[in-house]
């Protein structure tokens, strides 16, 4: 049975097969050629519309759909902000970036961007409305850039039981819960730490920094954290943050959850801050299968030495069958497992910078 996957990169959206018959993984169709894509999105598994969310720089930020599969693309309108009015403070209300899109079990779709803001389709993307309910927090203003200069969210977690409850991930503005479809909110970062501020703020809730939030789909309450000072796990819904300890190091961006066990998440360290590498240039995947009480350090067919591949936090994706993993790094390599990480192989060294992997 062939599996399809999608890699969006700094030059475009590529097409992934994989079919046991024809050996492994193949790279396909090429889209976008030359042009960053930021995320996607794609079809429901009964089929649908499939979206890919472009940043052309001077150009702007484009949203663009495929009702094919990716053969044909058109243009849709993009997230937009009102006027910002005179004198606001915080971040220009400027769509910068496209950084989540994820679909609602009723009917909705959800965008988080840079600047900070989440964005909500009612009609499969033809339009979008700012979540002014979010956006005004007064906590909002508090927020700051990370790796970009504007604060931006990253992760944006719909229950698969009940798609008004949402959580967000922030960086650096910590997360975000509602129960009721985004009419209200509340900070829920409790536990979280950032070592990036003054001793004395360290535990504040709006200033934390995760670089990566997901959840597992056999229980939504179980949630894992790849932050910037470690790793964290919740198992109610977000309201409390326990921090667990890998090795070799809690820094990285991307996390995995295992859609079929709610114990079970892969984690890929790196050495943080002005380096972002690998820990000793060797490029290892972390996996643990009791909720992060131990941890399996796996290298098998990933490169160990004189390595500089560095795992966006969009770059690990984990097909529902627990087994095949994707992982895609900023210098154009791309890995594959079928054995949940025992063994990788090299799909491709040549692909551009990868921003994003997803499986459907």
């Amino acid at each position: 049975m062939t599996t399809a996957a999608w890699a969006a990169t700094r030059k475009g959206l590529f097409e992934l097969r994989h079919d046991p018959a024809q050996g492994g993984w193949a790279i396909g169709r090429h889209s976008f050629v030359g042009d960053p894509v930021s995320m996607l999105l794609p079809a429901p598994a009964g089929g649908g519309r499939m979206f890919a969310a472009l940043n052309l720089g001077h150009f702007g930020c484009k949203v663009q759909a495929s009702d094919d599969g990716g053969a044909t693309w058109r243009e849709l309108p993009a997230p937009g902000f009102p006027p910002q009015p005179d004198g606001a403070e915080g971040p220009a209300w400027k769509l910068q970036q496209v950084w989540a899109l994820e679909r609602g079990g009723d009917g909705r779709l959800w965008a988080g961007t840079i600047p900070g803001a989440l964005f909500v389709s009612e009609d499969e993307g033809e339009s979008w409305q700012l979540v002014e309910s979010l956006w005004q927090r007064p906590e909002r203003l508090g927020w700051f850039g990370g790796g970009y200069d504007a604060p931006g969210i990253h992760s944006v977690n719909v229950d698969p039981r009940d798609p008004r409850r949402l959580l967000l991930g922030v960086s650096c503005g910590g997360a975000w819960r509602s129960e009721d479809g985004g009419a209200t909110w509340r900070i829920s970062a409790r536990g979280m730490r950032a070592d990036f501020m003054p001793p004395e703020q360290a535990g504040e809730e709006n200033t934390q920094d995760p670089h990566r939030i997901v959840a597992s789909e056999a229980d939504p309450d179980v949630l894992w954290c790849q932050h910037h000072n470690g790793v964290w796990r919740s198992v109610d819904g977000g309201a409390n943050w326990t921090e667990i300890k890998p090795p070799l190091s809690g820094f990285g961006f991307a996390v995995a959850a295992h859609a079929g066990d709610p114990g079970t998440a892969w984690f890929v360290p790196g050495v943080k801050d002005e380096k972002r590498l690998p820990v000793d240039g060797a490029l290892v995947v972390n996996r643990t299968r009791d909720g992060g009480r131990s941890f399996e350090t796996l290298r098998v067919g990933l490169p160990q030495s004189h390595c500089y591949d560095l795992v966006y936090r969009h770059g690990l994706a984990a097909h529902a069958d627990g087994r095949r993993l994707l992982m895609g790094s900023t210098t154009g390599n791309l890995w594959a497992t079928d054995d949940a990480g025992d063994h990788w192989q090299l799909v491709s060294g040549h692909l551009p910078p990868i921003y994003a992997l997803r499986f459907g």
